[in-house]
């Protein structure tokens, strides 16, 4: 599969018809979310999705198929599940030494683990509105530094602030699981933010690198 290879930084996916732990997670973070309700709904726990997520020990084999990279780009953003339509269930494939801009999440909540590597996540207080509204600068406050290693899990969303996540490794690529509720970001985009100054940039992030393991032509 030489279009393909090019185009992933993972070997072949051998094929089963049996479901194993990667897509019975897949399928479990759905029940949870249910027919209709976010991670934001009254009835679902955000610890039931992190102990999920938690429970599941990672195995290259299982997710590859999904985890599309470009080197040319800091990350790629692969759809691997849409649940009940109020979420995304992403793979990111991080180039290395690289990482995402300061940004927020939306309005949304995210819960990330790592499958493969490990990832720094840089928390961030938000810009100071008042001297932003004056037209002075006001670059966003580290709050906390964190490594996370294969198989850890964090939880994300705007009141715990601002972040920026990146790949501390030089020479490796990392790979996270993203399960974004409800998935904001992809509908309607985000906010980047300049660390000198605290100005915020809207950015789309409509388009995905692939889809359910199909690269897109408009990535």
């Amino acid at each position: 599969m030489p279009a393909l290879a090019q185009d992933t930084l993972f070997g072949p996916t051998s094929r089963n018809s049996k479901p194993d732990a990667f897509h019975e997670l897949v399928e479990g973070l759905s029940k949870v979310l249910g027919p209709t309700s976010g991670i934001d709904s009254g009835d679902v726990d955000p610890k039931e999705l992190q102990s999920l997520m938690e429970d599941y020990i990672s195995k290259q084999s299982e997710w590859e198929k999904y985890a599309l990279g470009d080197l040319s780009r800091a990350y790629t953003r692969n759809l691997v599940d849409k649940g009940n339509g109020k979420s995304n269930l992403l793979i990111l494939v991080w180039t290395p030494g690289r990482g995402s801009p300061i940004h927020d999440h939306a309005n949304a909540h995210c819960v990330m683990k790592v499958l493969k590597g490990s990832l720094k996540e840089t928390l961030f207080s938000w810009p100071d509105k008042t001297r932003l509204n004056n037209g002075e600068p006001a670059p966003p406050k580290i709050k906390k530094e964190t490594i996370y290693q294969e198989n850890q899990v964090t939880y994300m969303s705007d009141k715990l602030g601002l972040h920026q996540v990146s790949n501390p490794d030089p020479d490796n690529v990392a790979v996270s699981l993203h399960l974004y509720t409800p998935p904001n970001a992809a509908v309607y985009g985000c906010h980047i933010f300049d660390p000198r100054t605290g100005s915020a940039a809207h950015v789309k992030q409509c388009h995905f690198f692939s889809d359910r393991g199909r690269k897109l032509e408009k990535s």
